[in-house]
């Protein structure tokens, strides 16, 4: 089983990641096999990010990875693998998501972007482009420590996503964040 763990820039991914490797599940980096394997095919100054081949990037995780019992994998594109069988979205409240961003020491051009992206649900409304929404589940991590909201994701992946009433599409809503300034 393929799970995409993706969610706009700043939500915790790869801290995520990173414990559940440490609680023994494979877990793949998304942008490091995309620059490994040579499916960089450009790069978007204006935008500061790498433009990577989507679709060859589904077919090595594809021929990679499906046969796999579990494995995670991570990275703000991966829920746009056709192959992924389960799509875990990481949301954060804004102003939560601008001051991890501030952190990291991203532009003011670049956090604005991806707050918005944040609130406009972006990720989501590109996932839904490639999977049906029982695919899809939604975690606010807001209030939740990187250990908590792991704990969560694989006590959800042992119950086979069972009981994720709490988790499908449309509980998380910052739209009356974009009234505000950030």
């Amino acid at each position: 089983m393929i799970i995409a763990l993706t969610g706009t820039p700043g939500t915790g991914k790869t801290s995520i990641s990173k414990v559940l490797a440490e609680n023994g599940f494979e877990t793949i980096d998304l942008n490091k096999i995309a620059q490994e394997q040579g499916f960089i095919i450009g790069r978007d100054e204006k935008r500061d990010t790498n433009i990577v081949d989507i679709e060859k990037l589904e077919d090595f995780i594809k021929n990679n990875y499906s046969s796999k019992n579990i494995v995670f994998v991570e990275g703000h594109l991966s829920h746009l693998l056709k192959c992924a069988d389960k799509i875990i979205i990481l949301r954060c409240h804004p102003r939560m998501l601008r001051s991890n961003l501030s952190i990291k020491n991203w532009k003011e051009e670049k956090i604005r972007e991806n707050v918005e992206a944040e609130i406009l649900d972006v990720i989501l409304c590109e996932a839904l482009e490639v999977h049906s929404e029982e695919k899809i589940l939604e975690i606010d991590v807001t209030n939740k420590n990187v250990y908590d909201a792991a704990s969560l994701i694989i006590d959800l992946t042992k119950k086979g996503f069972k009981n994720r009433e709490k988790y499908k599409i449309g509980n998380i809503d910052w739209s009356e964040e974009i009234l505000k300034d950030f």
